[in-house]
């Protein structure tokens, strides 16, 4: 199951179906399958509250993801995400409001299935992953 919900802003504008069958496939592409996956939209301040609640971590960002089990084959978490920080990182890498949302959307699916973006070549193989996705969502 898969949920979009939002904290203190307004829904983005995404197409619930179309999104909740993309990330199915992208996770069924790896070997995993979609147990409970719980998107929250909310805004910047709202994001760095939970972030520094919940991780202790005092900086911005984009998502957060809080993994509801460890099991390796069935992908259950929760995301936050921050439309604000979402916005703001479509107009400083040149992409549009839409491509750049589902990007972090994936984002978290991808972190789940077990990829990271802690080194320089972590992140290149994330963005790689991410590219490969966005690709599925328009194919």
């Amino acid at each position: 199951m898969i949920r979009f919900s939002t904290l203190d802003v307004e829904m983005p504008l995404i197409e619930p179906q179309k999104a909740k069958t993309w990330i199915e496939a992208v996770a069924q592409s790896y070997g995993k399958r979609v147990g409970e996956l719980h998107y929250y939209f909310c805004s910047d301040e709202k994001l760095l509250e939970i972030n520094r609640e919940r991780l202790g971590h005092d900086f911005y960002t984009d998502i957060v993801t809080f993994p509801l089990t460890d099991c390796e084959i069935v992908l259950s978490s929760e995301f936050c995400l921050s439309l604000d920080r979402i916005k703001e990182n479509a107009e400083t890498f040149g992409r549009s409001y839409e491509s750049e949302l589902h990007r972090v959307i994936i984002h978290g699916v991808l972190h789940l299935i077990g990829f990271d973006d802690h080194t320089d070549e972590e992140e290149e193989m994330m963005r790689e992953k991410e590219e490969e996705a966005l690709k599925l969502l328009l194919s």
